[in-house]
């Protein structure tokens, strides 16, 4: 499946969420998709868990 079709898909989601539970349910949709992006990519080992709590400046290059 394409990024595009992903996309569309979440939208949609969001849609529906957004329309018939409100504003706290669309808040609600849109968070746990973040997480669940965020632990996809971590297992498929794109993501290291050590990026998200570093801040910016102890960033080595």
């Amino acid at each position: 499946m394409n990024m595009a079709v992903i996309g569309m898909i979440a939208g949609m989601a969001l849609g529906f969420a957004g329309y018939f539970g409100g504003f706290g349910a669309f808040l609600l949709v849109a968070a746990l998709g973040a997480v669940g992006f965020l632990v996809g990519r971590y297992l498929e080992g794109d993501l290291d868990a050590g990026d998200l709590f570093r801040s910016r400046g102890s960033r080595r290059g």
